[in-house]
């Protein structure tokens, strides 16, 4: 009988399917990010405390800053005072250092499960010689290639190309004015070639006007492959296999 109820025990186990892969990808405008893999480490990206966009309460296991700029570098919204913060950029006065002495990082590391690499752009089409440094963020998690091009302000050369490589999720910035415009942002978009999602950010919005809103980079762009979300949540399986051509995630702002 013990047996019998043992490999019935056994039987059952197996039967019972593995729980589904989630990452799941919030945005809280801006270029700020939350990204929470599927053992639960939890990354922020690029946090800023700007009013219009309403008091997020992220609790991140890791906060990653392209640069130091005020709407790219407030900890106001992280609550875990021992967040381990990594910077794209190295400048020992951190946000009140001169820009002009900032250096590019270049980070390599693992944190828990999430492999994380930087790669130095700039902030405009002159080398930064407008306004400073930029880091591009790529992650590594879950099977997942998801790269954050932070305040990019140029196209990228053949060689910056290949280094990121193919995203499955391209965070591009599209609001023109500090960084690429929506037709710049598209040519990027060409250059990557994205296998999953697109998600536009720093761009203007109904709450948040300063930058261009994203008219420019979704015109002519098929309407199958645009989608709107009522929500700031993307959920991705990354198990799942990838799309024919990668889709246009415009997320909203407001939180789920």
């Amino acid at each position: 009988m013990t047996r019998y109820l043992l490999a019935l025990s056994a039987c059952v186990a197996l039967a019972v399917p593995a729980a589904a892969k989630e990452v799941l990808i919030k945005w809280h405008g801006q270029s700020f990010f939350e990204i929470k893999t599927s053992a639960g480490t939890v990354l922020a990206i690029d946090p800023h405390d700007l009013e219009a966009y309403g008091k997020r309460q992220v609790k991140a296991d890791v906060v990653l800053v392209t640069h130091f700029h005020i709407d790219h570098c407030n900890f106001a919204q992280i609550t875990n005072p021992r967040a381990k913060v990594i910077y794209g950029l190295n400048n020992k006065n951190k946000l009140g250092g001169d820009r002009k002495s900032d250096e590019f990082a270049n980070v390599d590391e693992t944190f828990k499960d999430v492999k994380i690499k930087s790669l130095g752009s700039y902030h405009d089409d002159v080398e930064g010689m407008k306004r400073g440094k930029n880091t591009i963020f790529i992650l590594e998690v879950d099977g997942l290639r998801i790269v954050h091009l932070g305040d990019l302000g140029h196209e990228l050369t053949p060689s910056l190309a290949k280094k990121i490589g193919t995203p499955d999720v391209l965070m591009v910035p599209i609001g023109g004015s500090y960084t690429l415009n929506g037709a710049e942002a598209k040519k990027v978009v060409a250059q990557l070639k994205p296998r999953r999602y697109i998600v536009p950010m720093h761009y203007g919005t109904k709450v948040y006007n300063y930058l261009v809103g994203p008219d420019e980079f979704l015109e002519d762009q098929p309407e199958k492959l645009v989608k709107q979300f009522k929500n700031n949540e993307l959920s991705i399986d990354p198990e799942a296999v990838p799309r024919k051509d990668a889709l246009i995630a415009m997320l909203s702002y407001e939180e789920k």
